[in-house]
């Protein structure tokens, strides 16, 4: 670590760096930012820089609202929108109290102790998201709502359109920020697009989704338009997902393979879709955390709306993609459900937390989806023990008040505000009176 902030130090000197933007997220996944001089960056890395976390949501108590920003130097990299007149670089951090421990409303905290529980069980935990979003004409929008940039679809080759331009501009700046890009293309919703990021450990993926949002909006700015992760923004058409692929390793060896078993999936790998599976409903709240998220989940499209898992099953849940021969390391379980707007880290914890359960107490696989889910009927779907996932937020709420692991996951501070910011948000959407309801009433009744 000490070798690490020297190169940062060097780096910053060498590079002519002005500004050192100093990065986390509340609860809800909002990115937070402080820019501090150079000369305050030694600093920073020796005692860390003092803020008032009850300013920031969800984070501490009013009566214990000192906290301590600490740089993480392994994050250190140099914004590329920035341009040359004033070189900028940012650093994830850690929060901690005065006393020096681990904030516990900290997000990026409750994803390292799940990290923690995996490895002491032997094990390292990968992801590789497919980020969804829409490109929008701007942010404004009318009766019929927000404008698209285009009227293409999946995976079309609009020449010297915006898309095709964005894409490229926004793969470029991920790459320059040291963010390995594995496939880019126009997704099936007009103006919708998908930028998939190669496989790393979970940490450092959700720390990659954080400022992968962050250069889709700075690139949308550039462009003269607007990018929104918003879950279902348009009705009729697509919502964005951000289909997680994952995967445990104990060591250099995948745990989810095995040879000459079912799809090469191995008994551990088994286990955990069970506790995905198992533990759905409890964890939707987090995966799925806005009132928004259950149009999108309840609007077809490919979407999940049952508790299932199949083997290259695009239906499901939880799918097992095709295995590629001779590639023991590419055995790997997709969770469908997770949105674009989630907090990846608090997200990312849940999902190794009911994985490892299911391994922990040996839960039974139940049989796969066979069959596209969408096209049975309800009671097809009650006959084979296909269980819904929650129909709203509210719905979700309430599995997630009586969930241990959700507790246990994400601590008791976490976990209650959690419920009480939700709670608010859908007792105001309850409370408003839509354009739907004044269309189809006002003059009827």
């Amino acid at each position: 670590m000490d070798k690490q902030r020297d190169f940062v130090l060097r780096t910053i000197e060498e590079r002519g760096v002005k500004f050192v933007r100093l990065w986390f997220t509340d609860v809800i996944g909002t990115l937070k930012s402080v820019a501090i001089a150079p000369a305050e960056v030694e600093g920073a890395f020796a005692e860390g820089l003092g803020f008032d976390g009850s300013a920031i949501e969800g984070l501490t108590r009013t009566y214990e609202s000192d906290l301590l920003a600490h740089p993480d130097p392994t994050t250190f990299q140099l914004l590329p929108w920035r341009g040359e007149v004033d070189p900028t670089a940012r650093m994830f951090c850690d929060i901690t109290t005065p006393d020096g421990q681990p904030a516990v409303a900290d997000p990026r905290n409750v994803l390292k102790r799940s990290l923690a529980k995996a490895a002491d069980a032997g094990f390292t935990f990968y992801t590789h998201p497919e980020i969804e979003f829409y490109l929008l004409k701007s942010s404004s929008y009318g009766p019929d709502g927000p404008e698209p940039v285009d009227s293409a679809g999946y995976f079309d080759n609009v020449p010297g359109g915006t898309a095709h331009d964005f894409r490229r501009r926004s793969v470029r700046m991920l790459e320059d920020l040291g963010i390995s890009v594995e496939y880019s293309h126009h997704e099936g919703g007009p103006g919708q697009n998908e930028i998939d990021l190669r496989y790393a450990d979970a940490l450092a993926t959700a720390d990659n989704i954080m400022t992968f949002r962050t250069v889709i909006k700075e690139v949308a700015i550039e462009q003269g338009v607007y990018a929104t992760f918003m879950p279902k923004p348009l009705g009729g058409h697509p919502g964005s997902g951000m289909h997680t692929h994952m995967s445990l390793f104990e060591g250099d060896v995948n745990a989810f393979y095995e040879e000459g078993a079912q799809y090469q999936l191995s008994q551990t790998g088994r286990q955990f879709i069970a506790g995905l599976l198992r533990h759905a409903n409890e964890i939707s709240a987090v995966t799925n955390q806005f009132v928004n998220s259950y149009k999108r989940l309840w609007g077809g499209d490919e979407a999940p709306s049952f508790i299932t898992w199949g083997h290259n099953n695009r239906s499901a849940l939880v799918r097992v993609p095709m295995y590629k021969p001779n590639k023991s390391q590419s055995s790997r379980v997709e969770y469908r459900a997770l949105d674009s707007a989630a907090n990846p880290y608090l997200a990312y914890a849940l999902l190794l937390a009911a994985g490892l359960k299911g391994i922990e107490e040996g839960y039974e696989l139940p049989s796969e989806a066979e069959d596209n889910v969408w096209s049975l009927t309800d009671a097809e779907r009650r006959a084979l023990g296909y269980a819904p996932l929650p129909a709203s937020l509210d719905h979700a709420l309430e599995y997630m008040e009586e969930s241990e692991l959700v507790a246990e996951t994400l601590g008791e501070q976490v976990f209650n505000y959690v419920l009480l910011n939700k709670r608010r948000e859908w007792q105001n959407y309850r409370a408003q009176v839509t354009p739907f309801e004044l269309k189809s009433n006002l003059e009827m009744l």
